[in-house]
């Protein structure tokens, strides 16, 4: 069976999905020459969601008309409806009628119908099954609008405003295009800026050719999918559409064409030229060719009977049934629209004796609006967070507190080789640190954490978190490529699990390396393009020894210029914060020492943060 509409599931993936998804192509800047532009629109007629007629004569009374071309699965022609329906709201006393097509092959009228329910659609929307009209405008994505003038002659053709594009998601709109078209037109004056690219996810439209060529979708495509990309894009999962059967997938080719391409799917950022992962979920060269060929031959089925068997995967906790879970004390109203600080939540587990975790899964409870979450343990004497946006608080900047786990999309939850274990006292709490996202609705959210314990004469190996962090760093207003350097030394020989490197919007590449004490070097990590969107942690397939005297140092470049479109304000001079309009410089790993015994008390690894230049 196809996959149906998903509101709350799809709006979860617009924040990430800007960088690295469905929401694929098209810059933020003005499109120079537009033939869509000047464009007559002579009339149409289409049915909507009930089945009546609608044609664009219905509105001849009205001065413009705005006609937008939205689609039922895109995060992005989700979270800029409502957004539509304010301007139809501010507009439509002013003559401005407001009208939305949908072209999707794969959007059935009933699921229109859903669409228009649960977004509260309070304009037409009317479907274009033969896609007749669509080519009459021009249009290839959703969302993606055009103003006609009284001619009914196209004045302005793009995006709603700047605030979401492709790695895009400001704290604000900084230009209003829809709103500032329609204020020339009203009072006369000539669209001061007539087109702008549009970012969004490609009209799944009507084959009209027969497709070709020996790949298929069964013999071939199937398998790849299966071992990359169904985990997350199958039914009540995350991704925001299916990619489980033929019928699931078939109209999304164009947009996962163009994110192939792109390189912006599977979500992952490590340079494959140094080391060697366990969770890498990258495609090879070869499998990423046959898929593009298949593609562009028409994405022919092939025969059923190559079908290979579909994928198994556990549900709910994906650790499998926790020995403990955590939940927020009472659940968080998350506004439909506005940027929100982190918020900080305290459980205390009132634990009686201290916990050894083999595996932390943090959870959301409402995808939708949740993009990150990090579980930190702090002292039960450390003052209750429940709401703040302070970390501070519970002193050292946050930096105090021991990190156990974070959720993040596409990350697996944290789990340790057998006889590792993480060691939490049972003087401890909890916080958990949400960052929300609003996405054009109000919502709730209840998130939670998973633990499992193991039985402390088991533990053979603690597991520990440190962190090469720099609060000094000071980046200028308008610097492109600031430097930003923190060092940690291993005063014991120290076998590094994992990496996960952390900063905010201005965040451009991060490198982690080793200098050892006979002199050789290596580089450990390197992430040549940075995407906060996308907080992934680095599963080393072998832990790598750092001997006694080793220097691990993090590299981080941030660009704070005005031409970085996720930049919240490139006038200002930028410090360590915990909020993402400021940044953070945090080089994560997990590791063991051999010669450590469990119940030892810890001897941490020194820290010295390094200024940039």
């Amino acid at each position: 069976m196809r996959f149906r509409i998903r509101p709350r599931l799809a709006a979860f993936w617009l924040p990430c999905l800007v960088s690295l998804g469905v929401i694929a192509a098209g810059s933020a800047g003005h499109a120079a020459e537009d033939p869509l532009v000047g464009r007559a629109i002579a009339g149409f007629t289409l049915p909507d969601f009930h089945g009546q007629s609608r044609s664009l004569a219905d509105w001849d009374d009205s001065k413009l008309v705005v006609v937008a071309f939205l689609g039922n699965e895109c995060p992005l022609a989700r979270t800029y409806t409502p957004r539509l329906m304010k301007l139809a709201d501010t507009y439509g006393p002013q003559g401005v009628a407001f009208v939305a097509i949908n072209a999707n092959v794969q959007d059935t009228l009933t699921e229109i119908a859903d669409f228009v329910h649960a977004i509260k659609l309070d304009f037409p929307l009317l479907k274009d099954a033969t896609g007749e009209v669509t080519d009459l405008f021009g249009a290839q994505r959703t969302p993606e609008v055009f103003v006609l003038d009284r001619e009914r002659v196209v004045r302005y053709h793009g995006r709603v405003d700047d605030q979401f594009g492709v790695g895009v998601h400001r704290a604000k709109v900084q230009r209003a295009d829809l709103a500032a078209a329609l204020d020339d037109l009203l009072a006369g004056r000539e669209v001061q800026v007539a087109a702008t690219e549009t970012p969004g996810c490609y009209i799944g439209r009507a084959r009209r050719t027969p497709p070709t060529g020996s790949i298929t979708y069964t013999k071939h495509v199937a398998a790849i999918f299966n071992r990359h990309c169904v985990e997350c894009h199958r039914n009540e999962e995350l991704a925001p559409f299916s990619l489980a059967s033929y019928a699931d997938l078939e109209a999304w080719t164009p947009t996962i064409g163009e994110v192939l391409r792109d390189g912006r799917m599977p979500p992952w950022f490590a340079d494959p030229q140094y080391g060697v992962w366990a969770n890498d979920c990258s495609l090879s060269a070869a499998d990423k060719q046959l898929v593009l060929e298949w593609i562009d031959n028409g994405a022919p089925e092939g025969d059923p009977a190559d079908l290979p068997p579909a994928p198994k995967f556990t549900t709910g906790w994906r650790i499998g049934h926790p020995d403990g879970t955590y939940s927020m004390k009472a659940p968080y109203t998350v506004p439909a629209e506005g940027v929100l600080d982190y918020q900080h939540f305290t459980v205390d587990p009132q634990f009686t004796e201290d916990k050894w975790i083999v595996a932390a899964e943090a959870r959301p409870g409402n995808p939708a609006v949740v993009h990150h979450i990090v579980l930190f343990v702090v002292p039960r004497s450390a003052p209750d967070l429940e709401g703040s946006s302070d970390l501070s608080q519970i002193g050292g900047g946050g930096a105090g507190a021991q990190l156990l786990a974070i959720y993040a999309p596409g990350m697996p939850p944290w789990q340790y080789p057998a006889g590792g274990a993480m060691k939490v006292p049972k003087d401890s709490k909890f916080v958990l640190q949400m960052h929300y996202t609003t996405n054009g609705t109000e919502q709730t959210d209840l998130s939670s954490v998973g633990l499992k314990f193991a039985d402390p004469k088991e533990v053979k190996q603690v597991v520990r978190n440190g962190m090469s962090i720099n609060f000094g760093f000071e980046i200028p207003p308008g610097a492109a490529n600031y430097k930003v350097t923190a060092t940690s030394k291993f005063r014991k020989d120290t076998l590094v699990l994992q990496l996960f490197p952390h900063m905010h919007y201005r965040g451009k590449s991060f490198r982690i390396e080793a200098f050892y004490p006979d002199g050789a070097h290596e580089v450990l990590l390197d992430v040549p393009k940075y995407d906060f969107n996308w907080q992934l942690r680095y599963d080393l397939a072998q832990p790598k020894l750092m001997p006694k005297g080793t220097k691990m140092v993090s590299t981080a470049y941030y660009d704070n210029s005005a031409d970085n479109p996720r930049n919240p304000d490139p006038t200002e001079t930028v410090r360590f914060g915990l909020q993402s309009f400021e940044e953070m410089m945090v080089g994560y790993y997990t590791f063991i020492r051999p010669d450590e015994q469990p119940h030892a008390e810890e001897e941490v690894a020194a820290t010295s943060p390094a200024g940039g230049d």
